[in-house]
Parts: C-alpha cells; sequence; structure tokens
C-alpha cells in the first residue's frame, strides 16, 4: 500500500474559522483503499460530540463544498469530516477519477466507523451529509449503517436511481438496462 501524501498548510477554497481546530487524519475502507480526510471539531471543548460525515458533490474533493460544510457545522458545535472519496483528492486508488457506488458507499461506513471510535465522537449521534452526486451514496449508506441516526441530502436528484433508471425512470425497462450496459462497456 502506497503512504498518502497529505498537503500540511492550509488549502481549502475558504477561510479558515478561528472557532474551529482543523487536523488532516487518514483511514481505511473494507476494499483496503486509505482515505484522506479533514477532521474539524470546536474549539475548547471536552464532550463528547455529535458528528457528521460529509462528501460531495460528485468529482470534487474536500477543499471545497464538503470542507465549507464540515468547516461550518463544527462552528455549530459538531465533529465532522470532509473527506476525498476513493479514487479522488488525496484519497488512495489506482486509477483515478472514477466512480464505484459500491465503493463509494464504503467510503462513507469507513467514514462512519472512523467517527464511531474518535474518542470526542459520541457513537449515539452519528450523521451523514450527501452533497450533489454523493447525497444518493449517502442515502445507500443510511440505509445499510444502523449507526447512522441521521442524513440529509443536497442533491438535484438521485445518482444511484439514474444510474439504475435513468433521468425521471425513463429507462427503465430490461432493454433499455442493456443498452446502457453496451454504453458504458464500450
Amino acid at each position: 500500500m502506497t503512504q498518502l501524501q497529505l498537503t500540511s498548510t492550509w488549502d481549502k477554497t475558504f477561510p479558515q474559522d478561528d472557532r474551529v481546530a482543523h487536523q488532516k487524519v487518514t483511514f481505511t475502507n473494507r476494499y483496503g483503499i486509505e482515505l484522506a480526510a479533514d477532521l474539524y471539531r470546536p474549539k475548547n471543548t471536552t464532550d463528547k460530540l455529535p458528528s457528521l460525515a460529509v462528501a460531495g458533490p460528485f468529482g470534487a474533493v474536500k477543499e471545497q463544498a464538503s470542507g465549507l460544510y464540515a468547516q461550518t457545522l463544527a462552528a455549530r458545535g459538531f465533529l465532522t469530516i470532509a473527506f476525498d472519496p476513493s479514487f479522488t483528492g488525496e484519497s488512495g486508488g489506482a486509477v483515478r477519477n472514477v466512480a464505484s457506488p459500491d465503493i463509494n458507499t464504503e467510503d462513507f461506513q469507513a467514514a462512519v466507523d472512523f467517527l464511531s471510535t474518535n474518542d470526542q465522537v459520541d457513537p449515539a449521534r452519528i450523521g451523514l451529509i450527501g452533497i450533489c452526486g454523493f447525497g444518493g451514496l449517502a442515502l445507500n449508506t443510511a440505509a445499510l449503517d444502523t449507526r447512522v441516526k441521521a442524513t440529509v441530502v443536497s442533491t438535484m436528484y438521485d445518482m444511484s436511481r439514474i444510474a439504475a433508471k435513468g433521468y425521471f425512470d425513463k429507462q427503465d425497462s430490461e432493454e433499455d438496462r442493456h443498452k446502457q450496459r453496451e454504453a458504458l462497456n464500450a
């Protein structure tokens, strides 16, 4: 396994909030892919905190929207992590800039694993935020993982459903699904 090379300086597209402590962290999903994340927590607290794992939009990195959401919610009392999904940003994965719904759902579950074992987290108050294309993956995770107590999606559509049935469910036939598989395989 390759050691991740994490940036040590503030590299976000948004300003740093002085009410929030920030640190880089890593964790590994069940596929053996090491994920890079930014952990945000309110400064000067010793209580166990509710926590959130944040990812998305599809193709984006934690230095963008997911990091801004995570930092903003940390300023409001949550311990949060914004993570780069597998194959994206500072996270591992040999093929770059691809998506895999099963692996990306597992990325969210690995984030929940990380949060549930953190001494500063109340494991009974873990939630997910999925932005844009990662909204559907957050919903997949919430359906599978009983440790997730709340899920918020900020999305125009459910990417997982569109992959299965097309926009507005217009490709919901065996013939349409076969054509989609042929196009993907080509």
